[in-house]
């Protein structure tokens, strides 16, 4: 949406600190109180200069002074936004997250405001740009005034501006009612067989002795795939699918009323249509044949793959395959068990070859040497404890390039998923340097590899942010097509699965077992399995949200039960995943393709590596042709200019059959 154009958010090593003070721009750690006087502030300064730029006479309306106008007052902008969003999501402070959720509904109002402002629209409009940076610029700005209403009869951009606040009030409630959910299920020491013993140690109990558990992923995951009472991961899968309460369902449904609205002030037949045209597939058809082309491929692999789980379920517990029934919450578990029988990986088991901060190191040192940058720990303030900043300092020149935070770790109140907050952007123009925050909630002694990739997925995309050179702000980073917004980080998870790079961790702990050739084929092995069942899900998610933002109204409840009801294990009484899905209440609504659109460029953009992930050449090339140019090249111009040729979808679907080499 276009009031999202000033700040974009993407739906994280040694920890040691060092005397080392940083000197460039940090996150100011704000009170309640201290958000109130710098939104107001903000917003005042803001007005200010809007209304200098509306009285720039129309004659004197050059690209130069527009421009930088223009980049002046998104900087301004987010220089209270970016740390907002970031304490709004990770303060430990309630009245802190509350008083961020109030400014972020101011700053939302004021965007849409300045969207809707017709003089400045009309300046934009006057610009003649310089350049090709410029021309993207002007279109980009263009676009986002035309979207948030500034073309619409009055009445109608009214209804616009108050259907994209009550849309922002929506999208907090439905994060909080998430966030803020403190339930926490008994199990009893039965219950909890199979689990490993250092996940029992580290698990809460009551006074009975019971294990009482939330719905953190480091809790939530392990027990699914692990704990061989099938009663108990039926009870915990149950509610964890209901942990956004019945109030998302009804915000979601509401989601779906306005956004349709949207859609009707435009003339346009669907949500869908509205939000596709400005992205890399241009329209919803093209994203039904997209699915279309992936159910083909998948959904035969997926029936097959449940199968052999289903036999394998029937095998352990000693019955004939007539009285088994796979049921969801079986999946993950004897998932994980016939990758243990099959090819020797226990996800619990390989934590000790990839510690946490071990991992955070190798990641530094494998993005230093592909990117030619160094991380330097460093002196800052913080909103946690255990959260930990450095410096991105370029190692040919030493200059300072960026700043990163990674707050790794669950808490009580802190954004459960894992994301990259892209906080500050960059700006040439501005001289203007960029910083990150990777938020992940991780098992604090060690990784499984999942988790690996994880870290390796959300650092693409704080890569994609700190290495960003970008003349204006509103280019820096992942401010790209929603639909290639995940390539980066996509393709940085292969890090995650060839030996080369794997076997550099033990430089960070010595006491680790070597990541050998034989672990890696195995890793690759269970990796491979599984895919019909995992792509199976993506489709049904993506499909699931392009039906919700289609031109049919639908109930989303109900619509869920109708196509989860279709697939090979089908749809779980009682629960409600509509409820828990933030993706498509924020950014992704009508968008969340995107992750498999992204992973065909992703993919193919490897081939450019060949055999050799770590090579430096095709990193700095990377690096200047992607990461640092932002969203001031359409996302197709430079992934042609990257691969010297037109993407192709083969190794996609090479991967999500299974059918992808090493």
């Amino acid at each position: 949406m276009g009031t999202r154009l000033l700040v974009f958010v993407v739906l994280c090593g040694a920890f040691a600190s060092t005397g080392r003070t940083a000197s460039h721009p940090q996150i100011p750690i704000w009170n309640a109180r201290s958000i109130e006087g710098a939104c107001a502030r903000a917003l005042s300064n803001a007005r200010a200069q809007v209304a200098v730029l509306e009285k720039l006479p129309l004659p004197q309306a050059a690209a130069g002074r527009v421009f930088r106008s223009w980049d002046r007052l998104q900087i301004l902008l987010e220089d209270t936004q970016g740390p907002v969003e970031v304490l709004t999501n990770m303060s430990p402070d309630p009245a802190t997250r509350a008083a961020g959720e109030a400014c972020l509904l101011k700053i939302n109002e004021f965007s849409t405001e300045l969207l809707q402002n017709e003089g400045i629209y009309a300046r934009f409009q006057r610009a003649a740009p310089a350049d090709n940076i410029d021309r993207k610029l002007n279109q980009d700005v263009v676009e986002a005034f035309e979207d948030t209403g500034v073309v619409l009869p009055p009445e109608k951009r009214a209804r616009m501006k108050a259907i994209l606040q009550r849309l922002e009030e929506v999208r907090q409630a439905f994060a909080r009612n998430i966030r803020d959910n403190k339930t926490r299920l008994a199990f009893s020491a039965e219950e909890t067989k199979g689990l490993p013993a250092s996940y029992l140690e580290r698990a809460r109990r009551d006074d009975k002795g019971n294990f009482l558990l939330g719905f953190e992923y480091p809790e939530y995951e392990p027990f699914m795939a692990n704990a061989e009472n099938e009663e108990a991961r039926r009870r915990y899968h149950i509610a964890f699918s209901n942990r956004g309460t019945p109030q998302n369902l009804d915000l979601l449904g509401e989601t779906a009323r306005l956004r349709r609205e949207i859609a009707g002030l435009y003339g346009l037949p669907s949500y869908a249509n509205f939000a596709t045209r400005r992205r890399m597939v241009q329209n919803p058809e093209t994203v039904h044949r997209f699915l279309d082309e992936v159910k083909g491929k998948v959904r035969e692999i997926e029936r097959r793959e449940i199968d052999e789980l289903r036999a394998f379920k029937a095998e352990r517990l000693g019955k004939s395959l007539q009285e088994v029934t796979l049921n969801r919450w079986d999946v993950p578990f004897y998932q994980e068990q016939l990758k243990k029988a099959r090819y020797n990986v226990d996800q619990e088991a390989l934590r000790v070859y990839f510690p946490t901060d071990a991992s955070v190191a190798w990641v530094f040192a494998v993005s230093g040497e592909m990117y030619g940058v160094k991380f330097v720990p460093a002196k800052a303030p913080l909103w946690h404890p255990s959260v930990r900043y450095y410096d991105v300092i370029d190692g040919a020149t030493g200059e300072f390039l960026s700043g990163i935070y990674l707050d790794l770790f669950p808490r009580e109140g802190k954004y459960s998923h894992a994301a990259a907050f892209g906080v500050r952007s960059a700006s040439l123009l501005a001289k203007r340097t960029p910083i990150s925050v990777l938020v992940a909630n991780f098992d604090r002694k060690g990784l499984n590899h999942r988790e690996l990739e994880t870290l390796l997925h959300e650092f693409g995309h704080i890569l994609h942010g700190v290495l960003s050179r970008t003349r204006y702000a509103s280019h820096g980073g992942t401010n790209v097509e929603r639909d290639f917004v995940e390539a980066p980080s996509q393709m940085y998870e292969e890090w995650g699965r060839k030996e080369e790079p794997l076997r550099l961790i033990r430089r960070y702990c010595s006491g680790c077992p070597e990541v050998d050739e034989a672990l890696v084929k195995r890793l690759r092995a269970a990796h491979s399995f599984g895919r019909g069942i995992q792509y199976g899900r993506q489709h049904l998610y993506a499909s699931y949200d392009m039906a919700l933002f289609g031109e049919r109204e639908v109930d989303p409840m109900q619509e869920w039960i109708r196509m989860e009801s279709e697939t090979p294990v089908g749809h779980v009484s009682g629960t409600q995943f509509p409820g828990t899905f933030e993706h498509i209440v924020g950014g992704y609504g009508a968008g969340y393709y995107g992750y498999m659109w992204s992973e065909v460029l992703a993919l193919d953009m490897l081939s450019a590596y060949g055999k050799n992930l770590m090579n430096p050449a095709v990193g700095k090339r990377f690096r200047e042709l992607i990461l640092a140019r932002g969203g001031q090249r359409p996302a197709g111009e430079m992934v042609h200019e990257f691969l010297g040729r037109d993407p192709s979808p083969k190794a996609f679907f090479e991967e999500i059959t299974g059918q992808r080499g090493g």
